[in-house]
């Protein structure tokens, strides 16, 4: 079985949207498209090329667009990006983008899920991962988290999102205030009482 890990970058209070540029996602009026560039810094760029090793990914239709727009030039920033296998959960989109292949279902993605192969790394594609969330699709989370909060726009953790207890396997802070803290589903949440 392969694991589903989704990669996020998320203010404190949790918006996802529009991370890298100011046009990458206007929808409802969001005007802080390009929020996470201002934390770029030496300690960031190391971890982050760690995260991109070659691994197939799961997309949402917005996301793969804009990665279909933008990486098959550029490979050199990311190695084997147009190598990989892209699973793109879609209905209506076509691409001659190499290896990608379009899932119409949450039947595919578990299907995908269950077959033999590499884990699967989700970027971007907030409604995609709603729906794994929703679904106890998630294996794995390698969030940033920045020092800022956006208010209002599209959050990580929206309506639907199952209750779930994670471990964290790894952090780091960088120079610039950037949290990356990476966690691994931990079953079920346990409650009690503090102090007894």
């Amino acid at each position: 079985m392969r694991k589903i890990i989704v990669l996020s970058m998320i203010s404190l209070d949790g918006v996802m949207q529009a991370p890298g540029g100011p046009e990458e996602d206007t929808s409802g009026g969001f005007k802080y498209g390009g929020w996470v560039a201002p934390y770029f810094d030496e300690v960031y760029d190391k971890l982050l090329v760690k995260q991109l090793k070659p691994a197939d990914l799961l997309l949402g239709r917005k996301t793969f667009k804009i990665f279909a727009d933008y990486w098959p030039e550029r490979e050199n920033e990311w190695d084997g990006i147009n190598d990989v296998t892209k699973y793109v959960m879609t209905s209506t989109m076509k691409s001659d983008w190499k290896n990608s292949v379009f899932l119409k279902s949450l039947v595919d993605i578990k299907k995908l899920k269950n077959s033999n192969g590499s884990d699967i790394q989700v970027h971007g594609s907030g409604k995609l991962i709603q729906l794994l969330l929703k679904n106890d699709l998630v294996d794995i989370l390698w969030l940033k988290i920045y020092p800022l909060t956006i208010g209002k726009g599209k959050k990580l953790f929206d309506k639907g999102t199952i209750a779930a207890a994670f471990t964290l396997i790894e952090s780091h802070v960088t120079p610039s205030g950037v949290i990356f803290a990476n966690y691994k589903r931990a079953g079920r949440v346990k409650t009690g009482t503090v102090g007894t």
